[in-house]
């Protein structure tokens, strides 16, 4: 396993940021971790990265465990945290081969570095010269520096504009067709874009585990369907394949069913048989927007 999670909780006196936490990530995978401001992404991030120590529990990053080799499990991760700490009056060239020096690894492969994370036309400049997307790069760059096996980049896209968003993203999904990438957001778009599978996080527990096809394949699908009067829940649960029936409100129904047929024409038929008029009928698959709605609602 690249990363492992075993029962881990962090606390800040009395505030429980993180409550026991399990799960394992592939190598190779993309792995998005998702989850509201204050979930306790960065917290799980800065565990692993040995920044900071577990109240309980244990993890471990290509093998190495967190709480007993910090420095082996340093090495061996690119890491970009949410605030990227670069040193502004820099060059960017200069800031490559300064942590080279303190990687104490071979300097012949930055230029190669330089081209592959677009940074080419700006890397005779400050780093306090670039844009916030090119700082990425640098960040990216640096991650990349010493080969690692495995990248933990947390908000990785946050405060970008549309270009530099596609771009950050295209260049993770190419660094990920060759490492292991564990990346934080709670942009739902961004997991769906560039992640084979979507951890969601709510006040520090893991409320979701899915891979992105199989959240795609869901079988269980909602419809949503308006009537010209009230309609008993009971009545509608006559249908085939139904778990749930909810009033939302009015005369509107949401209807749950458990296949991967399209359930419109049976409704349809349904209320034709049994002479209810259908003001609107339409089909709400479940996506991770409203998966993640679901579960990280507050109220």
């Amino acid at each position: 396993m690249s990363i492992s999670v075993s029962n881990i909780s962090k606390s800040y006196g009395e505030q429980k940021a993180l409550n026991n936490i399990s799960f394992e990530i592939k190598q190779g995978e993309i792995v998005g971790f998702l989850g509201p401001n204050g979930a306790g992404k960065s917290t799980l991030m800065k565990i692993l990265t040995t920044y900071l120590d577990p109240t309980e529990g244990e993890g471990t990053v290509n093998g190495f465990k967190i709480n007993a080799q910090p420095l082996e499990v340093q090495r061996s991760i690119g890491y970009l945290p949410e605030h990227n700490p670069l040193y502004l009056d820099m060059y960017v060239r200069e800031y490559l081969l300064f942590n080279a020096k303190i990687y104490k690894i071979s300097t012949s492969k930055i230029e190669d570095l330089i081209k592959r994370t677009g940074l080419t036309a700006e890397s005779n400049k400050k780093i306090g010269q670039l844009s916030k997307g090119y700082r990425q790069r640098v960040g990216l760059a640096c991650a990349l520096l010493h080969d690692p096996q495995v990248l933990i980049l947390d908000e990785p896209t946050t405060g970008l504009d549309p270009n530099q968003l596609l771009e950050i993203r295209e260049l993770i999904k190419a660094i990920g067709k060759e490492k292991t990438v564990f990346l934080s957001t709670h942009i739902m778009q961004e997991v769906e874009a560039m992640c084979d599978r979507v951890i969601i996080i709510n006040k520090g527990e893991i409320v979701a585990d899915k891979h992105l096809n199989a959240l795609i394949d869901e079988k269980e699908q909602v419809i949503e369907v308006e009537f010209d009067y009230r309609v008993e829940e009971a009545f509608l649960l006559k249908l085939p394949n139904v778990t749930e029936v909810k009033n939302i409100h009015g005369f509107i129904y949401h209807i749950t069913f458990d296949t991967n047929i399209d359930m419109r024409p049976i409704v349809f038929d349904f209320a034709h048989d049994n002479k209810l008029k259908i003001l609107q009928l339409s089909r709400k698959n479940k996506n991770l927007e409203s998966l993640f709605r679901e579960l990280t609602n507050p109220s």
